[in-house]
């Protein structure tokens, strides 16, 4: 086993502001505790919870680490107590609760998915947390089967290119909202089966239109505010809706005897602080259910762009920007 450096570069600004704040500093490699593994960090995936975090607004949950960072790629270099030794020298990809953001990241070794040869370490990188969320909500608290409708919101982020990509696989009829025609375009070549520019469209009559007035089965949103009311109007009876993060507001007003006339559904969660037995179990159900088709080539990420670790804050400039398609991913080392 290599001898490992005592300190590592990492992004961890000392206070919140603007992109500006994410600079190299030194930090001290950390060490993997019972259970899990330490990875030298080969891509870090960026997402927008980083961005929340940076400026201020998404603390890192009770002994998460400060620096940023919810999905690495690399080898491993290390393993803690209980973890198998063979694991040593393997090529993974993990979800964390932070940390990623550095050339050296521990991990729980519950939460890793070994890397095929049919992914790069930058694709491996930029899918644990779009993936681990798209498959909770919208197959486990969902009930996503196969036929399915579907609506989600930002069809071209992160969330909305993995939702395409498992719809094609499971056999969801995708419907998708973006910002403009091109992105609509974007989409739908990825593969959508609909996409709607909100700023043009309505999109509640968009998805009746399409759905020839029956609406969708499943509404997976990470807009929040006055899109919940809406997103009721798009819902077929039994319709299931999803939140996961409230980009235009954390309240909403709704007509209550709406929900219980037409029986609907309305759940929503958060992924980072949930603990990492729970998911671990999302890992192996993935390990079961879906990463055979990364094996085979056939689940890929659709990445935009990368940056170096030392460009990170012009990796989130990109992202804040909002034109974006697909996953934004640093490299390190």
């Amino acid at each position: 086993m290599a001898e490992l450096p005592d300190e590592m570069d990492a992004i961890d600004p000392a206070e919140a502001g603007g992109p500006e704040v994410l600079q190299l500093v030194r930090r001290p490699v950390p060490k993997p505790g019972a259970g899990e593994l330490l990875i030298r960090v080969a891509a870090a995936g960026v997402n927008r919870p980083d961005v929340l975090q940076r400026r201020g607004f998404y603390p890192p949950p009770p002994g998460a680490p400060s620096i940023p960072g919810l999905e690495v790629a690399g080898e491993v270099v290390a393993t803690g107590e209980g973890v198998q030794p063979e694991l040593f020298g393997q090529p993974v990809c993990a979800l964390v609760a932070g940390g990623g953001y550095a050339e050296y990241c521990a991990a729980p070794a519950g939460q890793c998915l070994y890397v095929p040869e049919a992914l790069s370490m930058v694709e491996a990188a930029a899918m644990p947390e779009t993936l681990f969320t798209v498959w909770t909500n919208l197959f486990e608290r969902a009930f996503a089967r196969e036929g399915d409708r579907v609506l989600v919101h930002g069809g071209t982020s992160g969330i909305g290119t993995m939702a395409i990509a498992l719809a094609r696989l499971f056999g969801l009829e995708l419907i998708v909202t973006c910002g403009s025609d091109e992105k609509c375009r974007q989409a739908e070549a990825l593969g959508a089966d609909h996409a709607i520019n909100y700023k043009t469209q309505d999109f509640v009559a968009e998805v009746r239109r399409l759905t020839e007035g029956a609406g969708v089965d499943i509404v997976l949103d990470m807009v929040g505010g006055d899109y919940l009311p809406r997103n009721l109007d798009c819902l077929a009876e039994e319709g299931r809706h999803v939140s996961i993060a409230v980009q235009r507001g954390a309240t909403a007003e709704l007509l209550i005897p709406k929900v219980m006339q037409r029986r609907l559904m309305l759940t929503g969660s958060t992924l980072r602080p949930r603990p990492a037995a729970f998911k671990s179990l999302v890992a192996d159900e993935l390990a079961r259910s879906v990463w055979p088709f990364a094996e085979q080539g056939r689940l890929k990420p659709i990445i935009h762009a990368t940056f170096p670790l030392a460009d990170a804050a012009e990796a989130h400039r990109v992202m804040e920007a909002g034109e974006h398609v697909g996953k934004i991913v640093l490299t390190v080392g």
